[in-house]
């Protein structure tokens, strides 16, 4: 592990066929695009390389997120974007899950299960929905189809879709716990960290005592569907991201290329802290770092 000198960047190209990046605090920060992110994947994209989208944020759908990229100025296919949403709508897709979903998230989720062919219950339907405490016994009736509970970041989080959650698995031993991700913090402004969606995966481990299905990142799911679904390499693969719990562990226990960012949630003291297990190939101090070899690539890569 070392931070990224000229002569690794320009490895980098001649090495790697995709570059995957994260978004939060690695393209972007808020509704802030972080600078030189957009000339990057422009050379990268003049370069022929392919160039990939992945995030653990289940709050929008791939198509929003492409939406977004490419208002912001990052031309984005939809097939080259992956979510956490779209990894937890794609695994039960592949199972032949034939049952209802119960979703603790937002509409991003719903859009990508309904897309999959999958029944929501709950979601952005159940916002602002309280629990009758008034009558002597309180109750929560669950649809007897729901056969999984998927839990995504939720920002309208209460009190009634953490009980229905519980509910559903506990009364129900077939019923899955599928996580979208579980990430302590996230980027949703530039001046702060907000609560993530492990804080709502954990609220729910605790009351129902059950262990969910990872789909997001450090898993393998969306990694092998993308090296699949786009005929590359897991070796070919460059993972560029900010935190080292999901983005650069999840390429090392892939088989991928990685390069943290510093421009995210991870601190250079706290790479280079004793106690820190999670090394990337290189780190750098943000995506711009890599332009300054533009002028010394050739005119061509050949990956090696």
């Amino acid at each position: 592990m070392r931070k990224a000198t000229d002569e690794d960047k320009l490895k980098c190209f001649q090495q790697y066929e995709a570059f995957i990046f994260d978004l939060d605090g690695t393209l972007w920060k808020g509704s802030a695009l972080l600078p030189g992110a957009k000339e990057f994947v422009e050379l990268l994209r003049s370069y022929n390389k392919k160039v990939f989208f992945v995030t653990n944020n289940a709050t929008k759908s791939r198509a929003m997120n492409a939406a977004k990229l490419t208002k912001m100025g990052i031309t984005a296919a939809t097939n080259e974007v992956y979510t956490s949403s779209f990894a937890a709508a794609a695994y039960l897709r592949t199972i032949s899950f034939a049952k209802k979903a119960y979703v603790v998230g937002e509409d991003g989720l719903v859009e990508e299960l309904t897309a999959a062919g999958i029944p929501c219950v709950g979601g952005p339907e159940h916002r602002g929905v309280e629990v009758d405490w008034t009558q002597a016994e309180p109750h929560i009736e669950v649809d007897p189809e729901v056969g999984a509970v998927v839990v995504g970041l939720d920002r309208n989080i209460n009190y009634f879709k953490l009980q229905y959650a519980t509910q559903a698995l506990i009364n129900n031993d077939s019923c899955m716990f599928v996580a979208c991700n579980t990430d302590a913090r996230g980027h949703f402004s530039q001046a702060q960290e907000w609560a993530g969606a492990g804080t709502m995966v954990a609220a729910i481990i605790g009351s129902s005592e059950r262990e969910p299905m990872l789909l997001g990142k450090p898993a393998s799911f969306i990694l092998d569907h993308l090296c699949t679904t786009h005929q590359v390499a897991r070796d070919k693969c460059l993972v560029v991201g900010d935190r080292l719990d999901t983005d650069i562990l999840w390429g090392i226990q892939n088989g991928a290329g990685t390069c943290l960012v510093l421009s995210g949630v991870t601190s250079e003291a706290q790479l280079l802290a004793q106690d820190n297990k999670v090394h990337p190939r290189l780190y750098m101090d943000s995506v711009a770092d890599f332009l300054t070899v533009k002028n010394q690539l050739p005119s061509s890569c050949t990956i090696m």
